[in-house]
């Protein structure tokens, strides 16, 4: 994995962005779809299932992406239990951006629910029809959601801590701004 400057590169930021949208809204729509009964629950379930593979799509390009062009290193005087934390957190992002709607996909499966996706798109069954793999894998889909709003809002905490507290260049690396602590250019 080879470190980039100061910065991700504009591939990075713009896959950044447009997957916390993307998070962000499908966890606000998971929430609707379990707060409603209403005809609503259709559209939002057929939303929640195209989000959520184009969030897996998107999360595994953006790890290749990782992987090819790395990351700016964290700031040297960043104490080691943070850096423990930063790189633990983003493991455990990338795993719920892949997991979740594997999970989900999963729990249709064994539900033997159909994934049509926008456009008729049909996926096929990754497990066999299992009620009680079908309750198992919907208790998983709902706890890590939990697990992942949590993590996301920490994510968001550590990157205010940094844009405001630190003003160390972490945040300005994936906003593309310049960094407080360099010269100005």
């Amino acid at each position: 994995m080879s470190e980039t400057g100061q910065h991700f590169t504009l591939l990075q930021r713009l896959l950044h962005w447009l997957m916390a949208a993307s998070i962000v809204a499908m966890l606000f729509i998971g929430v609707g779809m379990l707060s409603t009964v209403m005809p609503k629950y259709i559209p939002l379930l057929s939303t929640h299932k195209t989000l959520g593979i184009a969030i897996l799509v998107l999360a595994l390009v953006r790890l290749a992406v990782r992987f090819i062009f790395g990351a700016p290193a964290l700031p040297a005087d960043l104490p080691t239990p943070m850096k423990l934390a930063a790189h633990l957190s983003h493991y455990a992002l990338y795993a719920l951006m892949i997991g979740m709607p594997l999970i989900g996909w999963a729990m249709m499966s064994a539900g033997d629910y159909p994934v049509v996706l926008y456009g008729d798109i049909r996926l096929p069954p990754i497990l066999p029809q299992s009620d009680s793999l079908h309750t198992l894998l919907w208790n998983a889909h709902f706890y890590l959601a939990f697990a992942f709003f949590a993590l996301v809002m920490l994510h968001l905490a550590a990157a205010l801590f940094h844009a405001l507290i630190r003003r160390d260049g972490v945040f300005e690396a994936m906003s593309g701004g310049r960094n407080p602590q360099s010269p100005a250019e």
